[in-house]
């Protein structure tokens, strides 16, 4: 099958990312079918007005994992993501400059100085960039995998720190945790794969157009 009559897979993330993203696929000429906006709609797949391409909406790691094993051959997703699993078949070639926030430690604000610890529990769904931060540091860190309600874990015990992304820091604030390092700032990605991008034109085709619409809107 030629890569003309193949349709290009194009993956978005659900959630914080794709609000701030829609308008920039379309200045790039990425622009979703009607159904896509229906919040009934079940459909995880949905074609692209006027081209062959299409797009899936998947959660926001799922999106690295299908773009780095082929399945899509492109989408967007946050650094934080590119950075926590670090495939080596995922290029990330344009910064889109939206869905800024940081990746940060926090704690319970009555933790005393922790500074000197020498083991720490911490909770994160970035177990690699949690372990990675903390090697640096030479500080053996466990790290409690958990998918969300992170705020909860010191709470209850199960951990004396947590690792996540902070925006405003309201929610960090409202169940008393304090924000005390900054591991990374974040922004989304266009991120490809590798070998689609070496065999597929339209890969490199979609890169310039990301990148020509960055160049326009800073110049802006």
């Amino acid at each position: 099958m030629s890569f003309s009559s193949k349709p290009l897979t194009f993956a978005i993330p659900k959630g914080r990312i794709l609000d701030e993203a829609l308008p920039l696929m379309a200045r790039a000429g990425v622009v979703p079918e009607a159904e896509f906006h229906d919040k009934k709609s079940r459909a995880l797949s949905f074609a692209v007005e006027g081209s062959d391409m299409r797009l899936i909406r998947v959660r926001a790691f799922d999106v690295a994992t299908f773009v780095a094993h082929g399945a899509a051959q492109a989408g967007i997703v946050g650094s934080d993501v590119v950075e926590e699993f670090a495939y080596p078949d995922l290029y990330a070639p344009v910064d889109l400059n939206i869905g800024h926030c940081r990746l940060s430690v926090a704690e319970p604000v009555d933790a005393g100085d922790t500074a000197s610890a020498s083991h720490l529990r911490v909770a994160s769904k970035y177990p690699h960039l949690t372990h990675k931060h903390y090697e640096a540091k030479g500080i053996q860190a466990e790290v409690v995998k958990l998918n969300g309600a992170m705020e909860l874990a010191p709470m209850l015990g199960l951990s004396g720190r947590i690792v996540d992304l902070v925006s405003t820091g309201r929610t960090l604030k409202e169940n008393g945790l304090r924000e005390t390092e900054v591991i990374m700032q974040i922004s989304a990605r266009l991120i490809v794969n590798r070998a689609a991008l070496k065999t597929d034109p339209r890969v490199g085709e979609l890169v310039e157009q990301f990148r020509k619409m960055v160049a326009e809107k800073v110049e802006a």
